[in-house]
């Protein structure tokens, strides 16, 4: 890919799964993009570029990568991409590195993000629903086994330049009036189904295939959109619980070859974001006075797991 004029300077912070995909794709496309990642992942990228193992192609990108937060510096748009965990000491050190004007979008699983990132530093990131099934098989490398859009929103200048970004790198990226509700969509699959994958060591196709996991799926979710109801949340479409649960299944089916993200943290010893999905829902059904008896069972043994209890 040749480099191409006009494109803003795209910085990726917390070069992962997600900041690898979707920073990878802009770069390929010709977007000058730095990516801020773990000494590893630099050590590799600097030496042979990053390696995109897509669904459509397969193609080693030549990315600029750094350990150094301060790369961020002059980025126009910053993708947003690190644990969620980590919000609040990533974004107050990311703060004094922002020039005025520039689009912090957080591409990560939960619903808070964005009012976590504005408690830690008084940034106004925009929210985005990441639909993409990747992992990270070795250093400078990326693996696409399903999906890979944006939703971001409500429309308004930022959005747009957002949206017409990913959408000039091919990546689809709509733009939705009830933003809110389409995170809790996220929500309720990522509650379905992470935690299930985790402790079960499966991937998403043979939780699909076997009835008591299934109904274990079925629980969470109506516990989910129970809470969602009751916060005055509307997730689009999830209205009736049974559509829900179909989309669960869809979901499931196409990535059917996905281990969840938690599933992939626990078996890198690493700390999952299991606070900020089964345990966001037992702890918002706990202040709404509503039992979460499966999403709170999932979070408290994928604690557990994690040595984290």
């Amino acid at each position: 890919m040749t480099q191409q004029e006009n494109w803003p300077k795209v910085a990726v912070v917390g070069a992962g799964a997600v900041g690898g995909y979707f920073g990878g794709l802009l770069a390929r496309a010709g977007a000058p993009v730095v990516m801020i990642g773990r000494p590893a992942f630099v050590g590799a990228v600097s030496k042979n570029g990053l390696f995109l193992d897509t669904l459509q192609f397969q193609e080693s990108v030549r990315v600029e990568a750094s350990t150094e937060l301060n790369r961020v510096r002059g980025a126009e748009i910053v993708l947003f991409c690190v644990k969620t965990t980590d919000n609040p000491t990533t974004a107050r050190a990311l703060a004094p590195l922002l020039v005025p004007g520039a689009l912090v979008l957080s591409m990560q699983n939960g619903v808070d993000n964005v009012e976590q990132i504005r408690a830690a530093a008084a940034i106004d990131a925009l929210p985005a629903v990441v639909y993409v099934a990747a992992s990270v098989p070795g250093p400078g490398r990326v693996k696409h086994v399903g999906r890979g859009d944006l939703v971001v929103g409500p429309e308004n200048e930022k959005t747009k330049r957002i949206a017409a970004l990913f959408s000039r790198a091919q990546v689809p990226c709509r733009i939705s009036e009830n933003i809110e509700g389409e995170l809790w969509t996220k929500l309720v699959w990522n509650c379905a189904l992470n935690a299930v994958s985790a402790l079960g060591r499966a991937k998403y196709g043979l939780i699909a295939s076997s009835p008591d996991a299934w109904k274990v799926v079925e629980t969470a979710v109506y516990e989910v959109l129970a809470v969602a109801r009751a916060a005055g949340v509307h997730p689009p479409g999830l209205e009736d619980p049974k559509v829900a649960l179909a989309g669960a299944l869809k979901i499931a089916t196409q990535m059917a070859e996905a281990l969840s993200s938690t599933g992939q943290d626990l078996n890198r010893g690493k700390r999952t974001e299991i606070d900020s999905l089964n345990g966001y829902i037992s702890r918002r059904g706990a202040e709404l006075g509503l039992p979460t008896p499966v999403n709170h069972a999932l979070y408290a043994l994928v604690k557990l797991a994690e040595g984290r209890s």
